[in-house]
């Protein structure tokens, strides 16, 4: 979404500006932003040099919560062979705990007043493993358990999204029982009509809302044809996590968004929050009408995270 006039997306900015002149109600919400986390593969090369460097980093900054990302020891051995492919590539393990034990996390997140609040997994892991998955919850603190992507091959027809969506009601329930919320993370695929039907909508429309619950990328979707507003407001109570980071200009995929090579050739058009196009007063605050409960500012890989993350928390510090 381009910046604009934020007047048209909702009539309470109209009376809030009537009352306190030249200001908007973004910046009311944004405010409320008392605690503001980051996904830590914005930063894995720091993490994996010096991973409680990286921490007390992190909480100078002014960051409370982590969203942690994998494979983690609980995960599939079949993940963990994918994650081993990629990383010469990607130049860092893709470790979880980054050669730490979990206490030793938990221990150097406590010292630096972070917490834990969400991880991201895979699908095989919460079908297979839950049970360890809820022992890292009950050690690190973490709430939400999540998935970054669907799997490739799972959502090359709508009925592969149908079935997703059966399987997620599933996981859903399994999390419940542990204690945990099963949450998913958009890419950019999925946003547009296949069959008549846009799959993203069917997986809002099939999943049972006390089961299953979406982590709003405001980049992919963005990048996927979507307006990210628009979806808070369609499905209200459905977002509870949200990833945050800005746009230099307006981008869209150069396919369906549907596989790595294209989420990373839109890597160079993400910026800090401020520094780009979207109009993040406006996004904030429906997030926050919508439910959506943790917001993490999210850099992939960014180029020296320790300018690039600060930037973007100040920014939403200070709308």
């Amino acid at each position: 979404m381009e910046k604009r006039d934020f007047l048209k997306n909702t009539a309470a900015v109209v009376i809030s500006c009537s009352l306190f002149p030249g200001k908007a109600i973004g910046s009311f919400a944004s405010k409320s932003l008392t605690s503001i986390g980051v996904q830590l593969f914005s930063l894995p090369k720091l993490l994996e040099k010096d991973f409680r460097g990286g921490i007390e980093m992190l909480s100078k900054m002014g960051y409370k919560e982590v969203e942690l990302y994998g494979p983690f020891p609980f995960s599939a051995n079949s993940v963990k062979e994918g994650w081993k492919a990629i990383t010469p590539n990607l130049g860092f393990s893709g470790s979880g705990y980054f050669g730490h034990t979990p206490q030793e996390i938990k221990s150097i997140l406590t010292d630096n007043d972070i917490r834990a609040t969400a991880i991201h997994t895979d699908m095989l892991t919460l079908q297979t493993n839950m049970e360890e998955i809820a022992e890292a919850g009950d050690l690190l603190g973490f709430e939400y358990v999540g998935i970054p992507a669907i799997p490739q091959e799972k959502r090359m027809t709508l009925d592969g999204y149908k079935s997703v969506a059966e399987e997620f009601n599933k996981i859903g329930e399994q999390a419940k029982k542990m204690g945990l919320k099963f949450s998913y993370h958009n890419h950019g695929y999925g946003l547009q009509e296949m069959d008549s039907e846009i799959p993203l909508n069917l997986i809002l429309d099939q999943t049972d809302a006390g089961l299953v619950f979406f982590e709003m990328d405001i980049y992919w979707t963005t990048a996927g044809g979507a307006d990210p507003i628009a979806y808070l407001e369609a499905y209200p109570n459905r977002y509870h996590l949200m990833h945050i980071k800005d746009m230099k200009e307006k981008v869209r995929f150069s396919g369906d968004g549907g596989d790595p090579n294209q989420w990373i050739e839109l890597f160079p058009y993400m910026t800090t929050a401020g520094d780009g196009i979207f109009d993040l007063q406006s996004i904030v605050a429906a997030g926050k009408k919508a439910g959506v409960k943790h917001f993490f500012v999210e850099q992939d890989m960014v180029h020296q995270p320790e300018i690039a993350l600060k930037k973007s928390i100040d920014y939403l510090k200070n709308l």
